[in-house]
């Protein structure tokens, strides 16, 4: 991995874990969601102009059409299940479970469904991060802990479609050759009539939202567009396999802010959990 390369990973990493935690301050339903789109649109329709305007063999190719459909519909289901986690448990729970079940849940589905070899260093990352994600519940599962179980179940869920939607844009990025800039955007726009639906007669929240939450929306419409366009760069230079753990460092970064900002309790325990998973993750990479 280049110097440059690092730095477009470290970079993202930064401002998804930022953008997490105006998330969770946030507590934004699908009315926020929604004007999270149309914002962030408005933001890269200039950015998208310019890469057109100054590339000569711009073409519009059907792949772009069908990867940003299943992108959309990817990323609004993670960001309903990454919020309504946020809703229900603390940062430091839901950010480090979602970040490890991702690769966790790809590996297991490698060999049990790909039937791909079952290596040392697969297992040893599986241990690491179960056992990250065993110290993050204290090892107690009773009544007085369902926060954390639901922290945990909504992490996971989460996780899952952060494994898919990884999937889905790293083989149109990386085998069709669709532009980073070009696939966020329309997936983006494709979200805000994707999303209209669910808005039906929802109007006073939606104004509820803009009043309240103007200036979380605009940041998070600017933050993680830009956290995952670098990714994308990023996988245009280096592997899936070794940009996927060292993006993960926001882990880390996202359990201190829950714990820093947020008042979140048990923060070296978490603190501890997460570098578990953060070398499991590398583990799993190394399979």
């Amino acid at each position: 991995m280049t110097f440059y390369v690092l730095f477009l990973v470290i970079s993202a990493a930064v401002l998804h874990a930022v953008w997490n935690l105006i998330s969770k301050k946030a507590n934004g339903k699908a009315p926020f969601i929604w004007l999270m789109y149309i914002c962030s649109t408005l933001i890269y329709l200039p950015l998208l102009i310019y890469q057109i305007a100054s590339s000569k063999d711009f073409q519009f190719v059907e792949p772009m059409l069908w990867f940003s459909i299943s992108s959309a519909v990817l990323h609004i289901a993670y960001f309903l299940i990454l919020q309504e986690g946020y809703r229900r448990a603390d940062l430091s729970v839901v950010y480090p479970t979602a970040r490890g079940s991702a690769p966790l849940l790809s590996s297991i589905a490698a060999i049990l469904i790909l039937r791909e070899t079952f290596k040392y260093s697969v297992g040893v990352g599986l241990v690491l991060i179960l056992s990250g994600v065993l110290i993050i519940t204290g090892l107690k599962f009773t009544k007085g802990d369902k926060k954390i179980a639901g922290g945990i179940i909504w992490g996971t869920l989460t996780g899952l479609f952060i494994a898919l939607y990884t999937l889905n844009d790293a083989i149109a990025i990386k085998n069709y050759g669709l532009s980073p800039i070009q696939l966020t955007f329309s997936s983006n726009a494709l979200s805000i009539f994707l999303l209209m639906p669910f808005l039906w007669g929802r109007g006073a929240e939606i104004k509820k939202e803009v009043i309240e939450h103007k200036w979380s929306i605009f940041a998070i419409a600017l933050l993680s567009p830009a956290a995952y366009i670098l990714v994308l760069q990023a996988l245009e230079l280096a592997p899936l396999s070794v940009i996927a753990p060292a993006r993960e460092t926001s882990i880390l970064i996202g359990v201190f802010m829950g714990s820093k900002a947020l008042n979140e309790k048990d923060g070296k325990r978490r603190i501890i959990a997460s570098i578990l998973i953060l070398a499991g993750i590398v583990c799993l990479s190394l399979g």
